[in-house]
């Protein structure tokens, strides 16, 4: 149930409320662990201002910063980090932590601009390439600069604990994948390969995101941004995979479903998203080309859609006693992670 202003608002022209009430209520709401950002022009304009400097030093870097050279590139790093942190500790202190959440995600954002100054100052970098090919390239050595931004990340969550601060590290672990399989290579391309570790990795990070949220289940949601990028590297690495029989492209569907109950059971929609895709490629697949001259392929898929509606018409009529006895058999830690979620 999502109770906005709104809500409240009339409650009070019901006489339900009280003003006074309805304020201490908005407040107490707002500072609940699963109320989240709630979607306003004053954070519209914090996110996008946010994600324009976080941007500006990292996909959209140019080569005018070469210029600097390596030193350069360094010092000017760490200035920008340290007004991100006097900046992170100024909103602190104000008590506004989404932006001093962003300030401090882009100081973890600036950590591989400066590893990659500091290699090139010391004259330890290995080739000819440059700090904006980090994020458009697959390539063994960017690794120095991916753990040296997980540790560095690591280390501001733990101090400041803002959920946005978790974005950069999420992103760094999906790189991480990437080029961690390109050095295994070594020296020859094997997309098979890089699609199976690229989809174990995707699962570690899910379940690493899984024990994130069972642990701050009764804090704040630092497992939002691990799921994403976890999941993403998982489905990306298993949809990639050499599906040679039918028995597999079937295994591949029941997973996606698997993922679509996951995504309802413990309420992340990004399963829901990544699994109903898949079954819409596997569904596509059974139309172009198992079925590709079959009349009777489109009625049966209706038939079958219409059943799951009538499905959800049962569900919802008695979800509450299934919800119940199904919690019932999960671990407590579990349990109270579905209480804190909302609905």
């Amino acid at each position: 149930m999502k109770i906005t202003r709104k809500h409240l608002d009339e409650a009070v022209s019901e006489r339900i409320l009280t003003p006074e009430q309805a304020d201490r209520l908005y407040d107490f709401l707002g500072h609940q662990p699963g109320a989240g950002p709630t979607f306003n022009f004053t954070n519209v304009l914090y996110y996008l201002g946010g994600l324009i400097a976080i941007g500006a030093m990292t996909l959209f870097m140019n080569l005018g910063w070469e210029t600097f050279g390596g030193w350069g590139i360094f010092f000017i790093s760490l200035l920008y980090a340290g007004v991100g942190l006097l900046l992170t500790g100024r909103f602190r202190s104000m008590d506004l932590s989404i932006p001093a959440g962003i300030c401090a995600a882009f100081v973890v954002a600036l950590t591989p601009l400066a590893i990659y100054g500091l290699q090139l100052a010391l004259g330890v970098w290995p080739d000819d390439s440059v700090y904006r090919d980090y994020h458009r390239y697959i390539r063994w050595h960017w690794l120095y600069m991916e753990m040296g931004t997980l540790a560095v990340g690591v280390v501001l969550a733990w101090i400041y604990r803002y959920p946005f601060m978790i974005m950069p590290i999420a992103v760094t672990l999906w790189y991480l994948s990437m080029d961690v399989a390109a050095m295994l290579m070594t020296g020859y391309y094997d997309f098979q390969f890089r699609a199976l570790f690229s989809m174990y990795f995707g699962l570690l990070m899910t379940l690493t995101a899984f024990w994130v949220d069972v642990r701050s289940r009764s804090t704040m949601d630092y497992a939002f941004w691990l799921y994403v990028f976890g999941v993403l590297t998982f489905w990306v690495g298993m949809t990639a995979q050499d599906s040679s029989s039918e028995l597999s492209r079937f295994v591949y569907l029941c997973v996606n479903l698997l993922m679509i109950g996951i995504g309802v059971v413990i309420v992340r929609r990004v399963f829901v998203v990544f699994g109903a895709l898949g079954v819409c490629f596997y569904l596509g697949h059974l139309a172009w080309q198992v079925f590709e001259d079959s009349w009777f392929f489109p009625m049966a898929l209706t038939a079958i859609g219409l059943l799951i509606i009538y499905l959800g018409v049962l569900w919802q009529k008695h979800e509450k006693t299934l919800s119940s006895k199904a919690r019932g058999l999960l671990p407590s830690g579990l349990r109270e992670l579905l209480a804190a979620r909302p609905d």
